[in-house]
């Protein structure tokens, strides 16, 4: 079904919010790194939702025609292929300090493949479900498939998470439920608070995008008259039961999914062991020590370290 008119002008609205000039100057880099098969930047996470990127990691996908035109090594451009996305590290000094950035590089294919029913997995819809800024568009045809694609992404997540709520529900406990089913499924669940304050920072533009997506749904949902923001679904027990299963395999899937990723980061990031284990200790509070003979083999320290940090209780 066709992303309504209505969505779409509210994801042109979000996507169109100026960036501060260093994120802009790391675009330019991710730009001037990978040429013309860039169809498109896109910038979400954390620093969005703050407005600042001062002690944070910048979060941007490369929108790329093909990974072949992309890289000049064949290699890298097969694995973005076997497991998009491959994921790389950015450092420019922009204004006078240090600004840092991780991009990923995705084919607009799997991009658009990525957010729409036809991919199981949560790892693109249940992010590109959030805020999004577009930071750069080769052509308006790129930028409205962009602009699609993150309709699209909402339709699925909301396509996914209403089965598994009560039959009426707010529009808080929707997202609040999606957003923690969605960090589950990987290796970063976050904590209650944490997905909470995610909600709040964007609370209004959920509101609205949950109102414009009802038409795109596969099933009745109506507003609860006299109720501000709450809804009724009305769908089979059937389809509840099967959307509950699809989250616990997600769970199982992910996890794999998401260590296969980190042992490509290993390769792709300068730092990057150290960088996945302060990722998996800002998301979830645990770390482990890296002892200095297990830095000099990447992959045998993550296939360690990633059994410690499950004792520990890291991965849940």
């Amino acid at each position: 079904m066709p992303i309504p008119e209505s969505m779409l002008s509210l994801i042109r609205g979000k996507a169109s919010q100026p960036a501060a000039d260093p994120v802009k100057a790391l675009a330019e880099r991710v730009l001037a790194q990978h040429g013309e098969s860039v169809q498109a930047i896109v910038f979400y996470g954390s620093c969005l939702r703050s407005g600042d990127d001062r002690g944070g990691m910048v979060d941007l996908y490369a929108i790329v025609d093909r990974y072949r035109s992309a890289y000049r090594s064949w290699g890298w451009g097969l694995l973005n292929k076997l497991l998009p996305p491959n994921v790389f590290y950015l450092e420019i000094t922009a204004e006078g300090r240090v600004v840092r950035a991780k991009y990923a590089i995705l084919s607009l294919v799997d991009f658009e493949r990525g957010v729409s029913p036809a991919w199981f997995h949560s790892y693109l819809w249940g992010r590109f479900a959030q805020p999004t800024a577009v930071l750069y568009a080769r052509c308006p045809e790129a930028a409205e498939r962009v602009h699609a694609a993150l309709g699209q992404a909402v339709v699925t997540f909301l396509t996914r998470v209403i089965p598994c709520l009560p039959v009426q529900f707010s529009v808080k406990d929707l997202w609040l439920k999606g957003l923690s089913l969605s960090y589950r499924a990987e290796l970063r669940a976050e904590r209650p608070e944490k997905v909470a304050g995610l909600f709040q920072a964007s609370s209004g533009y959920y509101e609205e995008i949950t109102a414009a997506a009802l038409p795109a749904l596969p099933f009745p949902v109506d507003h609860v008259e006299g109720l501000a923001g709450c809804y009724e679904s009305r769908i089979s027990s059937g389809r509840r039961a099967i959307c509950r299963a699809g989250w616990k395999v997600r769970s199982l899937q992910g996890k794999a999914l998401s260590l296969l990723r980190l042992l490509k980061g290993a390769f792709t990031f300068a730092g990057g062991l150290d960088y996945i284990l302060w990722k998996i200790e800002r998301h979830t509070g645990v770390a482990v020590e890296v002892p200095p003979r297990l830095r000099r083999h990447p992959i045998l320290a993550l296939c360690v370290l990633s059994w410690r940090l499950y004792r520990k209780g890291a991965f849940r």
